[in-house]
């Protein structure tokens, strides 16, 4: 029986298999896509539909693939099964957020371990009390390209750790608005507590389709600001809105994971 996603292309992102690359480095932004593609060697734009801007290049020889996400973990989650479904097997997430835990400054770049679930895609891939956690073999190539792009200056540093994953921008952003803000503060204060390095949209949905499909998932975050600190009457309220750093680290993650690939093949 014909099936509506029975198509040549991929339904939503629109690409061939021939089009995509193994590695995958996902910003949420499409806009964002051009820029990441800068850094890859011959990149040029493969398909774009709706919130997916897809480009494909090179990298140490290997074909490298930057598709937007738009924003949330829904959208993500079918960028990435028509992404494996393409022959991709190693995705590396680019995004921001904003920091929860003391140590994180606007600036910092977050490699998430794994995700609190805090959201809904990832409940149609594993049972409530399984966690969302991201490729340990992505995670240590990313802490690598990190660490060479870090130093210690306020803004400049790197982080390891879980990060919260939600569903309502404004919901977590303005808690008091919304008709369960106690519900949802109580929960923050709890993430915050137990260490939560920042808070963003997409990271549980990727670790938990990366799970399912067992293909390797990571993130690197850049922080925008500290929600926490911003909390406290004369907290520094700067803002960095600059994703360069976090850039690249995700195509150095990505250099450093092909070389090991082509050591572990011979």
């Amino acid at each position: 029986m014909a099936s509506l996603i029975d198509t040549e292309r991929q339904f939503h992102i629109a690409t061939l298999p021939d089009e995509v690359g193994r590695f995958v480095i996902l910003p949420g932004d499409p806009f964002r896509v051009p820029k990441i593609a800068a850094y890859i060697d011959d990149a040029k734009q493969v398909a774009h539909n709706r919130e997916f801007n897809v480009y494909t290049g090179t990298l140490c020889g290997e074909k490298v693939t930057v598709c937007s996400t738009g924003i949330g973990g829904a959208s993500t989650a079918i960028a990435v099964e028509e992404l494996v479904k393409c022959g991709a097997d190693t995705f590396i997430r680019i995004g921001t957020c904003g920091g929860m835990n003391e140590k994180v400054s606007a600036g910092d770049l977050i490699i998430a371990t794994a995700a609190v679930r805090g959201e809904g895609t990832t409940y149609e891939y594993m049972p409530t009390g399984y966690p969302a956690a991201a490729d340990f073999t992505v995670v240590s190539a990313l802490v690598e390209a990190a660490k060479a792009l870090s130093d210690s200056r306020k803004g400049n540093g790197w982080h390891t750790g879980v990060v919260h994953s939600k569903d309502s921008f404004y919901g977590q952003l303005e808690p008091d608005n919304s008709p369960v803000s106690d519900k949802v503060k109580s929960r923050w204060d709890s993430y915050v507590r137990l260490g939560c390095l920042a808070s963003e949209m997409e990271c549980a949905a990727l670790f938990a389709v990366g799970q399912a499909r067992d293909v390797r998932c990571g993130a690197v975050l850049a922080s925008l600001w500290n929600c926490q600190k911003n909390l406290n009457e004369g907290a520094d309220e700067s803002i960095i809105l600059d994703t360069d750093r976090a850039i690249r680290c995700s195509v150095e993650a990505v250099k450093l994971l092909i070389t090991r690939d082509m050591e572990e093949d011979k």
